[in-house]
Order: C-alpha cells, then structure tokens, then sequence
C-alpha cells in the first residue's frame, strides 16, 4: 500500500531500541497485541493525538517490504487503513530516523525538517 511506514517513540523508547536492536512495543502496543505504525500522511495527527505532551520525538522509517507479512493494514481511527505490525522489530531493518522538536511558533512537533511529504 505504501512504501514506508513510521513509528513515533519517545527518546528513551529509542535508547532502548538501539541498545536492545529490537523493540516490542510501547505500552500501547503491547496492550493492543500489535505495534502501532502510521503512513506519512498519517504519523502528524499521530503525534499530535499521543505525543502531545512529549517535547521531542523520534520518528523512526522502515520500508514497508521489509516488514513482511506481520504488517497488516487494518481499520483504525475514522476507518482509516492504518499499519499494524505483529511482531518484534528489529533495527537491521529501520531505514532512517529523525529526532523531532517543536516548531517554536505551532508549539507542534517540527515536520518540516523532514521532507519526504511527511507535513500537513
């Protein structure tokens, strides 16, 4: 469906999934049973919705083949297809990663130095 998907996590979710090279999930995930991804064009509302109260974020980009059949595209928030990914994983396969502040003007994590189509 779309070439890359996106998980937010927190600088210590990060510092852990570096040291670990593998990541189970957040607290969310591992309650849900699936870790929670988002599409470019979703991961914004995203980390608007669950990262509000964070000050700094880490974007985290695997390419969607690689995940393999333990990423499914299920219906979440409005009936959205979201990426859900039923397993651990691994960081051999993250692509790219960005640490994201706030735009000091929007008070919203800063997108923009991203690029890739990954803004509103």
């Amino acid at each position: 469906m779309h070439p890359r998907v996106y998980k937010l996590l927190t600088p210590a979710q990060w510092e852990l999934f570096q040291s670990d090279r593998c990541f189970a999930g957040a607290p969310i995930d591992l309650s849900d049973g699936y870790i929670h991804l988002s599409t470019a064009t979703q991961v914004v509302e995203t980390a608007s919705k669950h990262f509000a109260t964070q000050d700094e974020i880490v974007l985290v980009e695997f390419e969607a083949n690689n995940l393999g059949a333990d990423l499914r595209w299920e219906p979440s928030r409005g009936g959205a297809l979201f990426p859900h990914y039923y397993g651990v994983l691994v960081l051999a396969d993250v692509s790219q990663t960005w640490t994201l502040g706030r735009d000091p003007k929007s008070g919203l994590h800063d997108f923009n130095s991203v690029g890739m189509g990954i803004v509103d």
